[in-house]
């Protein structure tokens, strides 16, 4: 087993016995679980070793930084997504202009989303 199978094997164990506080789980919205699954997913296709994946939040953590992120541990999960989107556009998977049509049709779906209920993303956001 290679060392990003252990790292892999590692994660998954992680996400199984994530801390709680309080008996809430580490994530504190959905989106940060999909989010870290996601990175799990993209990992197990082969997109990114963990050495990348770790280089690039980190990156992105530093960016944040220095741009006045408080680090307070609130933004973390938004600085791993950013990281998601910089690898996969870095890897060629997708571009700025398709992540930018995503973003603005979630905001789309999540403005017509009452307060409570998941955001449904249709195609119709997507053809605006």
């Amino acid at each position: 087993m290679g060392e990003d199978s252990h790292a892999a094997q590692a994660a998954l164990g992680a996400l199984a016995a994530a801390p709680q506080d309080g008996g809430a789980r580490a994530f504190s919205e959905p989106w940060e679980a999909q989010a870290f699954a996601l990175t799990l997913a993209l990992h197990r296709r082969g997109v990114f070793t963990w050495a990348e994946w770790s280089a690039t939040l980190g990156a992105e953590i530093k960016r944040a930084q220095a741009l006045g992120d408080p680090d307070t541990g609130t933004t973390y999960y938004q600085h791993w997504l950013a990281a998601i989107e910089h690898i996969v556009e870095q890897k060629g998977i997708t571009n700025e202009l398709t992540l930018g049509r995503y973003r603005e049709a979630w905001h789309r779906a999540a403005d017509r989303t009452p307060h409570g209920e998941a955001i449904v993303l249709s195609s119709a956001d997507l053809s605006q």
